[in-house]
């Protein structure tokens, strides 16, 4: 299984931290990919400037996050994001990259959109030598077993809430 990193927890910085982790890996010479859930469709092409180093990819079609849909809209988006966690399952067995970022995937239980074993499947797809690093709000127990290392990130004045 992949060398799985962590970060979640309810402060902000989370996609930072793991954003600035793959920008030094690409910058030290590894490629790295970024899978985004939901948090919509992307907007602007900002990320073409760090390719080929780091390509960014999203299923989502919506320009609204997840939480903000209704349920038709939501049972869509399912399915796109499904499709983009199977892309997740095709590069980690591939190892097209070196390291790959899934923002926002530690949701997607929470969304009821994969179960936490589904999640572990996805994960465990990966080799050793492939740095995973993940980031959400609340850290599924299935998931904490299989990390390598997990970093809690609270707001600033330490609370949790």
């Amino acid at each position: 299984m992949a060398n799985i990193q962590v970060y979640y927890g309810p402060g902000v910085g989370k996609t930072s931290a793991a954003l600035g982790t793959a920008i030094r890996a690409a910058a030290s010479g590894s490629s790295v990919y970024i899978i985004q859930f939901l948090k919509g469709a992307l907007e602007g092409d900002y990320w073409k400037r760090l390719e080929p180093e780091i390509k960014e990819f999203s299923f989502e079609r919506s320009s609204h996050s997840f939480s903000e849909l209704d349920d038709e809209a939501k049972k869509e988006e399912k399915q796109n994001i499904i499709n983009g966690l199977g892309f997740a399952k095709k590069v980690l067995s591939t190892g097209e990259c070196d390291i790959l970022v899934l923002d926002e995937f530690l949701g997607l239980s929470d969304e009821g959109i994969v179960t936490e074993q589904e999640m572990v499947d996805v994960l465990g797809a990966g080799s050793d030598s492939m740095k995973v690093i993940l980031t959400g709000t609340t850290l599924p127990a299935a998931v904490r077993r299989v990390s390598s290392q997990i970093l809690k990130i609270v707001e600033e004045d330490g609370s949790e809430d």
